[in-house]
Protein backbone atom coordinates (compact mmCIF):
# COMPACT_ATOMS: atom_id res chain seq x y z
CA UNK A 1 0.00 0.00 0.00
CA UNK A 2 1.52 3.28 -1.08
CA UNK A 3 0.71 6.75 0.09
CA UNK A 4 -1.66 8.55 -2.24
CA UNK A 5 -2.17 12.26 -1.73
CA UNK A 6 -4.85 14.62 -2.98
CA UNK A 7 -7.42 12.04 -4.02
CA UNK A 8 -9.95 14.79 -4.67
CA UNK A 9 -7.85 16.16 -7.54
CA UNK A 10 -7.33 14.73 -11.00
CA UNK A 11 -3.87 13.19 -10.79
CA UNK A 12 -2.70 13.85 -14.33
CA UNK A 13 -5.19 16.42 -15.60
CA UNK A 14 -2.93 19.43 -14.99
CA UNK A 15 -0.50 18.51 -17.76
CA UNK A 16 -0.97 20.06 -21.16
CA UNK A 17 -1.37 17.46 -23.87
CA UNK A 18 0.45 17.53 -27.18
CA UNK A 19 -0.89 16.19 -30.47
CA UNK A 20 0.36 12.71 -29.71
CA UNK A 21 -1.43 12.78 -26.36
CA UNK A 22 1.80 12.72 -24.36
CA UNK A 23 2.52 15.08 -21.50
CA UNK A 24 4.53 18.17 -22.38
CA UNK A 25 7.24 18.33 -19.73
CA UNK A 26 10.31 20.50 -19.70
CA UNK A 27 13.66 19.98 -18.04
CA UNK A 28 16.23 22.63 -17.28
CA UNK A 29 19.84 22.18 -18.33
CA UNK A 30 20.75 20.40 -15.07
CA UNK A 31 18.10 17.72 -15.55
CA UNK A 32 15.53 19.09 -13.11
CA UNK A 33 12.00 18.31 -14.23
CA UNK A 34 10.15 21.63 -14.25
CA UNK A 35 6.51 21.45 -13.21
CA UNK A 36 3.79 23.97 -12.64
CA UNK A 37 3.08 24.68 -8.97
CA UNK A 38 -0.30 22.92 -9.14
CA UNK A 39 1.46 19.74 -10.28
CA UNK A 40 3.82 19.42 -7.33
CA UNK A 41 1.71 17.03 -5.28
CA UNK A 42 3.30 13.80 -4.22
CA UNK A 43 0.70 11.39 -5.49
CA UNK A 44 2.17 8.09 -4.40
CA UNK A 45 5.03 6.66 -2.40
CA UNK A 46 5.98 3.07 -1.92
CA UNK A 47 9.31 1.43 -1.22
CA UNK A 48 11.71 2.42 -4.00
CA UNK A 49 9.21 4.49 -5.99
CA UNK A 50 7.54 7.88 -5.85
CA UNK A 51 5.13 9.66 -8.21
CA UNK A 52 5.20 13.46 -8.28
CA UNK A 53 3.14 15.47 -10.74
CA UNK A 54 2.45 12.36 -12.79
CA UNK A 55 6.15 11.49 -13.14
CA UNK A 56 7.49 8.27 -11.58
CA UNK A 57 10.93 8.22 -9.94
CA UNK A 58 12.87 5.22 -8.67
CA UNK A 59 15.89 7.06 -7.24
CA UNK A 60 16.10 9.46 -4.32
CA UNK A 61 14.84 12.97 -5.13
CA UNK A 62 14.91 16.59 -4.04
CA UNK A 63 11.44 18.10 -4.37
CA UNK A 64 11.17 21.88 -4.74
CA UNK A 65 8.01 23.95 -5.11
CA UNK A 66 8.45 24.10 -8.89
CA UNK A 67 10.71 21.22 -9.84
CA UNK A 68 12.06 17.80 -8.99
CA UNK A 69 15.76 16.99 -8.88
CA UNK A 70 15.98 13.29 -9.79
CA UNK A 71 18.83 10.98 -8.81
CA UNK A 72 19.76 12.81 -5.60
CA UNK A 73 22.97 11.21 -4.37
CA UNK A 74 24.81 11.72 -1.13
CA UNK A 75 28.52 11.58 -0.41
CA UNK A 76 27.86 8.79 2.10
CA UNK A 77 24.69 6.89 1.18
CA UNK A 78 22.80 6.85 4.47
CA UNK A 79 24.19 10.04 5.97
CA UNK A 80 22.90 13.45 4.85
CA UNK A 81 25.69 15.99 5.03
CA UNK A 82 25.65 19.71 4.38
CA UNK A 83 27.23 19.37 0.94
CA UNK A 84 24.50 16.90 -0.07
CA UNK A 85 21.93 19.65 0.47
CA UNK A 86 23.68 22.54 -1.33
CA UNK A 87 21.04 22.74 -4.07
CA UNK A 88 18.19 22.47 -1.57
CA UNK A 89 19.63 25.11 0.74
CA UNK A 90 20.38 27.47 -2.17
CA UNK A 91 16.60 27.69 -2.66
CA UNK A 92 16.41 29.37 0.78
CA UNK A 93 13.52 27.28 2.14
CA UNK A 94 11.70 28.06 5.36
CA UNK A 95 11.28 24.32 5.88
CA UNK A 96 13.52 21.40 4.92
CA UNK A 97 11.71 18.06 5.05
CA UNK A 98 13.93 14.99 5.11
CA UNK A 99 12.41 11.59 4.36
CA UNK A 100 14.80 9.11 5.94
CA UNK A 101 13.50 6.01 4.15
CA UNK A 102 10.82 3.40 4.78
CA UNK A 103 12.71 1.99 7.78
CA UNK A 104 14.40 5.33 8.62
CA UNK A 105 17.91 4.09 7.78
CA UNK A 106 19.17 7.46 6.54
CA UNK A 107 20.51 9.79 9.22
CA UNK A 108 21.07 13.55 9.28
CA UNK A 109 24.53 14.76 10.28
CA UNK A 110 24.90 17.07 13.28
CA UNK A 111 26.37 19.73 10.95
CA UNK A 112 23.08 19.85 9.00
CA UNK A 113 21.09 20.15 12.21
CA UNK A 114 23.36 22.96 13.47
CA UNK A 115 23.35 24.81 10.14
CA UNK A 116 19.58 24.76 9.71
CA UNK A 117 19.12 25.91 13.30
CA UNK A 118 21.67 28.73 12.82
CA UNK A 119 20.07 30.09 9.62
CA UNK A 120 16.47 29.65 10.79
CA UNK A 121 15.36 26.77 8.54
CA UNK A 122 12.87 24.45 10.21
CA UNK A 123 14.20 20.90 9.82
CA UNK A 124 11.57 18.16 9.78
CA UNK A 125 12.75 14.55 9.82
CA UNK A 126 10.31 11.70 9.18
CA UNK A 127 10.12 8.29 7.59
CA UNK A 128 9.57 8.94 3.88
CA UNK A 129 5.85 8.12 3.89
CA UNK A 130 5.18 10.73 6.57
CA UNK A 131 7.56 13.19 4.88
CA UNK A 132 5.45 12.91 1.70
CA UNK A 133 2.27 13.55 3.65
CA UNK A 134 3.86 16.56 5.36
CA UNK A 135 5.05 17.98 2.02
CA UNK A 136 1.51 17.81 0.64
CA UNK A 137 0.02 19.35 3.79
CA UNK A 138 2.46 22.29 3.79
CA UNK A 139 2.50 22.85 0.03
CA UNK A 140 1.58 26.43 -0.82
CA UNK A 141 1.68 27.47 2.84
CA UNK A 142 5.45 27.63 3.42
CA UNK A 143 8.50 27.70 1.18
CA UNK A 144 10.00 24.25 1.43
CA UNK A 145 12.20 21.59 -0.08
CA UNK A 146 11.93 17.86 0.54
CA UNK A 147 14.93 15.53 0.40
CA UNK A 148 13.52 12.02 0.05
CA UNK A 149 15.24 8.65 0.42
CA UNK A 150 13.02 6.10 -1.32
CA UNK A 151 14.25 2.79 -0.01
CA UNK A 152 15.42 1.55 3.40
Amino acid sequence: MGYSGARDQTQYGAYSKGRAGKCNKMADRTGNLLLHANQMRIERFRFGEITIGGERYTDDVLVFEDRVRPRWWRKEGHLVQLEDLEEALAAKPEVLIVGTGAQECMKISPEVVAYTRRVGIELLEFDTRRACQTFNQLFGKRKMVAALHLTC
